[in-house]
């Protein structure tokens, strides 16, 4: 090995971020010149990875939480000797389409676990990916699964809320390969964080369960002597490091100046002068390069002996394995679906939605009983997720495919992101629908990061009564409707609820909501062909009798009501047609003459949803009728609300005939 001073190793990084954030007159160079020494210390003496191959399975994770220090990755990646991370792309930090973009995204640069950058979301997904660290090494064993999570985090990632649901969640869980090194830094953009902080973080995480110290983070000896601590622990461990931002220059270090802005030319002069680095930019000495580039091939002898004992597994274990953490789904699924379907029609279920959707749940955890990953803020018994067979994960039983997340939706959806995104499992989660208010800064990541981790939100309209308007979601189906890459099925009986839980789990490219209802629903669907007709999110559930001059359109549980809204018509001598439209945008993805085919051309448009009118026009067209909401809901029983809201079958009826004359 290339024995190169630490000192020299971590300006490297220094040097490489103040550059950067140079050129581009955009940044935060104050995070990478401040932790540089703990960057160096991990990556050189403890982290177990390849960066020749940065994906293989049992790698430790390292999570930059605080993603707007994204040029201290970066630097690592470059000189740990990621093939896709070159010096030109060091240049092109924050331009259009490089692979160094303002914060790290997943999707974008290899050797990235997670999108970062909203505050708190890294920490919150480490958590989810050493929960499935602990999970798949109890089910195929610690020579083969045991790995540790890393997090480097910031004083914002801790002062956001999420942080506490999530280190809640590690404390309780025990997840001991779970390390946080926090860069207390104790400044923020506003100025000295003594603004608006005064907590002890290091009793706050005792507090949780975690085993916590703190340091001098900028001396490479206390920085190892912790980390090899907290390996040893039986605890999740938090090595609070005190840093100083900006560490280096000479008028910004210390304060806010350093964090979010370049350092400008005189500064930069200034600090490489003082740290000893090259004035010429991006120039890092050959040496210092070795080093690095030695240190970044170091866990090429760990990831063969793992190659090794992989191999030596038996072939199915080994395919069951490498299946899993491609999320490829079992063959048994299909066919437990089908033969649950079948089932469906021989016997209806007049059940409410996410009653059906438990049916469906005990047919897919029999077809995929390990990988199948559910789990509730505390509201297991309303969402009707968890399976018959299912036990609860915990600290002692690990091998438990049920999670209690308790009252912390966001936190459960970031969880989520790090199970799948680590690999080998199907998440899901579920709430009410209107709490994805609290889940919304996960979910959008998810479906940024196209992670393909399933929603169940159950009392998906003013259906679930008298809880009344806070807990009646109107707005929320279009607010999720219009995020990119999310996915949203509302189901309107047994059937619909089995075709979209099959949707939702071979969908491994992005997020999908289930929105299911707490009323009981009649089961209105007496086919069940093998091309799913919810895949193209509407389809023709009643035909017209004669040219439709009515096309009626809903979702869940008003296809009912347009139903019964079109035997009503047909009394009076109006052919209707009823169109289900389980997901609105997928119907409004298909290829255009699809869309037209299943719109029809009928005069009269109507959509009858009991939610707000947003996002329907692009089916009914701006003057289409609708019946649905137009504010807030208001507590009582389900059935008075709906006559009362005006959401009935002669409310539809009624706007038909005088629109028609």
């Amino acid at each position: 090995m290339t024995q190169v001073d630490h000192t020299r190793m971590a300006n490297a990084i220094r040097g490489l971020a103040m550059d950067a954030v140079e050129k581009a007159k955009s940044g935060h160079p104050g995070l990478p010149m401040g932790a540089a020494d703990i960057a160096t210390v991990l990556f050189t003496q403890f982290l177990k990875y390849d960066a020749a191959d940065p994906a293989w399975p049992d790698r430790d994770r390292f999570v930059l939480s605080a993603g707007h220090g994204s040029m201290l990755l970066y630097a690592l990646l470059y000189l740990t000797g990621n093939k896709d991370m070159t010096l030109d792309e060091i240049k092109r930090f924050r331009q259009v389409d490089s692979l160094t973009p303002g914060h790290p995204e997943n999707f974008r640069t290899k050797g990235i676990e997670t999108t970062t950058g909203p505050l708190g979301q890294g920490i919150a997904t480490a958590v989810g990916m050493a929960v499935a660290e602990k999970m798949l090494a109890a089910e195929f064993s610690k020579k083969i699964v045991s790995h540790h999570t890393y997090v480097l985090c910031s004083d914002g990632d801790l002062m956001e809320g999420v942080s506490q649901e999530a280190i809640a969640l590690a404390g309780h869980w025990r997840l001991n390969k779970m390390i946080v090194l926090y860069d207390d830094n104790g400044i923020s953009i506003d100025g000295p964080t003594s603004l608006a902080d005064s907590v002890d973080q290091v009793k706050r995480f005792k507090s949780a369960g975690w085993a916590a110290e703190m340091i001098d983070g900028q001396d490479q000896t206390a920085i190892a002597a912790a980390i090899t601590r907290a390996q040893k622990s039986n605890k999740p461990s938090l090595i609070a490091c005190r840093t100083t931002i900006g560490y280096g220059a000479p008028t910004k270090a210390g304060t806010a100046k350093a964090h979010g802005e370049a350092l400008g030319a005189e500064e930069l002069k200034g600090a490489k002068e003082k740290l000893g680095i090259s004035l010429e930019p991006f120039s890092v000495p050959d040496d210092v390069l070795k080093a690095w580039r030695e240190a970044g091939a170091r866990g090429a002898e760990a990831r063969k002996e793992w190659e090794a004992r992989f191999d030596a597994l038996g072939s199915r274990k080994r395919a069951e394995f490498e299946r899993r953490i491609r999320h490829e789904r079992p063959q048994a699924l299909a066919k437990a679906l089908r033969a649950h379907k079948k089932a469906l029609l021989a016997s209806p279920l007049n059940v409410a939605t996410r009653k059906s959707s438990e049916a469906a749940i005990e047919a897919i955890a029999a077809a995929m009983p390990m990988e199948f990953l559910a789990g509730s803020a505390d509201l297991t018994g309303s969402n009707n997720n968890k399976a018959k067979t299912a036990v609860n994960f915990s600290a002692k039983t690990p091998k438990g495919r049920f999670v209690h997340y308790g009252v912390r939706e966001h936190g459960m959806a970031a969880c989520m992101n790090g199970i799948f995104l680590h690999g080998g499992f199907a998440p899901n989660g579920a709430t009410f629908l209107v709490f994805t208010d609290y889940a919304r800064p996960a979910m959008r990541l998810s479906a940024l990061m196209g992670n393909g981790v399933v929603y169940v939100m159950t009392h998906d309209s003013i259906g679930l009564g008298e809880d009344g308007p806070t807990h009646q979601p109107v707005e929320h189906l279009a607010a999720l409707r219009a995020m990119p890459n999310m996915r949203v099925f509302r189901p309107c009986d047994a059937v619909e609820v089995a075709e979209c839980w099959e949707l939702a789990l071979n969908r491994i490219d992005g997020p999908t909501v289930l929105a299911l209802t707490r009323q009981n629903l009649p089961q209105l669907r007496t086919t069940a062909p093998n091309d799913s007709p919810c895949a193209q999110g509407a389809y023709e559930l009643v035909a017209a009798e004669g040219a439709a001059k009515v096309s009626l359109f809903a979702s869940g549980s008003e296809v009912e009501i347009a139903v019964n809204a079109q035997k009503q018509l047909a009394e009076r001598g109006i052919a209707s047609r009823v169109v289900s439209v389980p997901s609105l945008e997928l119907l409004l993805a298909q290829p255009e003459d699809r869309k037209k085919a299943i719109i029809g051309n009928a005069p009269v448009k109507i959509a009858i949803e009991a939610a707000v009118r947003f996002g329907w026009d692009a089916v009914i067209g701006p003057d289409g009728l609708f019946i649905g909401m137009h504010g807030f809901g208001e507590s009582g029983p389900a059935k008075d609300l709906f006559k009362h809201f005006g959401i009935t079958a002669e409310a539809a009826v009624n706007a038909v005939l005088q629109r028609l004359g």
